[in-house]
Formats: structure tokens, C-alpha cells, sequence
């Protein structure tokens, strides 16, 4: 389904207001956005958000390497936790791209019945980003649409960007995300047979199988809470090649604490609170027992102190 045919099947009962992004990880600085379509948009039209299932950037740019901190599922629903009604997803594609601002404006206003459009901070729609502020307000003179955006959201002087998170996450600082995320960083996946070299050290380990899209933390041992049949349990994951044992193939490895039973093929949820160290290369087999040991005590001490405040 193209874009104008997919804009087309959401013609909605009444007006709408709308806003534009990927909205990827839906952190504060998005919520402070959706807060203000939902506030606009009152009882009398239906806020709306159109979004995209990938980033516009793997698209301008050929061979950029997609990284997301939501999946597309993860973000409709938390978007639609905000209060917006309407989330209407497009592909991103060379077409799109090639789309002018005044040619969106106006498939925005006869497809959705368009009445207000907010832009985030420093946002801009339309080939060569034609469609700033100035330019919206003045196409919306003319299809019936006002046109405003939005003050940027900080924390600590600094706004709350995707991309600062992202790179929070590959550098393995994932205590921020509960700040800027409003959440703590999570991954999901399918657990797969792996080599089972966890099983023969005495610490049976889950091997998830991650969406090779989603932004990974960094390689090192985390503190994290892993959930299995809708329970949460302790755990210890490791996210890295295992340089012990000569690896180049990174994976996500979960130590379940106090937890018996077959996982294979389950999908199961992994919530990163802390980083309690970096990966390191063992002389042998007993420094690295020693060592997880060591690490799945350092976990508890760090999930029991979240858990009890």
C-alpha cells in the first residue's frame, strides 16, 4: 500500500490534529509533543500522529545502519498511551522522500480533514526539509490549517534527543534512560539453542534472540530484570562476544536467578537497570566461575536496592 492509499483508508469521522516523526523510544521530549496534540485537539477534532516504520535517514542516506530504541509495535502503543487516537504508520520510502512540503500539506488536509499541524523543535517536513514553521503556517492560510510547534524539552540543559539516548545505551549508561526514557531500557526476544557453555560453568543461560535493528547496550554485565510468563524475575545479562573463549558473534546471554524450567522458543523480556561491569578476557576457566559468581551477587545487591528504593 503506497502512502497516499494508506493516508487515504484513515479518512476520519471529523477534523484532526496532527503531528509528524518516527518518535523512536517515545521519550519526554516526544510526550511533551503528543501532550500538546491531544491538549490542541480537545474534544472537538481527533490527535492524531503520522509515524514511520523506519527512519527517514536509512533512506537519505543509503547504507546507514537502522538502530531503534522501540520496535514499530512498541512505539504505536506507547504514542497511543499518551492520549493520541489516531496512529497512522507510513514506510519511508524514495517516493516519500521526494515528496514537496506544499504536496504533503496538502494530502495531509484532504486525507485526514487536517485542522492544526504541530511541529517539534527545529522540525521540518517535505523534500529538502521545505516545510519549516514559517512555510506550514502560510501553505495552512491557504488548505484551512493552522500551524504552530512546540518549545524544546530539556533535562539538565541539555534536550532530550533520540540520539542522546541512543548513545547513553551503546555506551552501556543505561541509568539515564529511566530520566530521559521515562522508563528503563528493554529488549525483547526469542530465546534460541546456543552452545550451552553457561550450562557447563553452573550458570544456564538464556539465549535471546534480539531484532538485529534494536540498539544493543554496550558489551558488559548488566543488572537486569527478565520477565517469563508475564513474571519478573532477577538477572544477570551479558551482552558481548565472550572474549574468554575467543567469540567474535555478539550475543545477549540472561542469567535468570532462582529460575528452573525450558525456555527455548519463549520470548522473553529483558529490563536493563545498571551496568556492573565491563567485559573482560579470563585466563581460564576458574577466574571466570569466579568472576560470575561475583557478578550475579553485584546484580542482586543492585536489584534489591531498585526494588526497596
Amino acid at each position: 500500500m503506497s502512502f497516499r492509499q494508506r493516508l487515504a483508508s484513515a479518512a476520519p469521522n471529523k477534523g484532526t490534529v496532527v503531528t509528524i516523526g518516527v518518535f523512536d523510544g517515545v521519550h519526554h521530549g516526544h510526550r511533551h509533543l503528543l501532550r500538546q496534540v491531544v491538549e490542541m485537539a480537545g474534544d472537538e477534532y481527533i490527535p492524531t500522529v503520522v509515524t514511520f516504520s523506519n527512519r527517514p535517514i536509512t533512506v537519505i542516506r543509503p547504507g546507514t545502519e537502522p538502530s531503534y530504541l522501540t520496535t514499530l509495535d512498541q512505539r504505536v502503543e506507547l504514542i497511543k498511551e499518551q492520549g493520541i487516537q489516531s496512529v497512522i504508520c507510513l514506510d519511508f520510502t524514495i517516493e516519500l522522500s521526494q515528496v514537496t512540503a506544499a504536496d504533503f500539506a496538502k494530502l495531509l488536509a484532504e486525507t485526514l480533514n487536517m485542522k492544526g499541524l504541530i511541529l517539534g523543535p527545529d522540525s521540518a517536513i517535505g523534500n529538502y526539509r521545505q516545510g519549516d514553521l514559517a512555510f506550514m503556517k502560510k501553505q495552512g492560510e491557504e488548505l484551512g490549517f493552522w500551524a504552530q510547534t512546540v518549545e524544546t524539552f530539556e533535562i539538565d540543559g541539555q534536550p532530550v534527543k533520540s540520539r542522546r539516548i541512543r548513545e547513553a545505551v551503546s555506551n552501556g549508561n543505561l541509568e539515564v534512560c529511566p530520566v530521559l526514557l521515562g522508563r528503563n531500557y528493554d529488549l525483547s526476544g526469542i530465546v534460541v539453542v546456543g552452545d550451552q557453555r553457561g550450562r557447563t560453568l553452573g550458570f544456564p543461560t538464556a539465549n535471546v534472540e534480539v531484532d538485529p535493528e534494536m540498539r544493543l547496550p554496550g558489551d558488559g554485565i548488566y543488572a537486569s530484570w527478565a520477565t517469563v510468563d508475564g513474571k519478573r524475575h532477577q538477572a544477570a545479562t551479558s551482552i558481548g562476544v565472550r572474549p574468554t573463549f575467543d567469540l567474535t558473534q555478539r550475543l545477549v546471554e540472561v542469567y535468570i536467578m532462582d529460575f528452573s524450567g525450558d525456555l527455548y522458543g519463549k520470548t522473553i523480556g529483558v529490563e536493563f537497570i545498571k551496568k556492573v561491569r565491563d567485559q573482560e578476557k579470563f585466563d581460564g576457566l576458574d577466574a571466570l566461575i569466579k568472576q560470575i559468581n561475583q557478578d550475579v551477587d553485584d546484580c542482586r545487591q543492585v536489584l534489591d536496592k531498585a526494588e526497596n528504593g
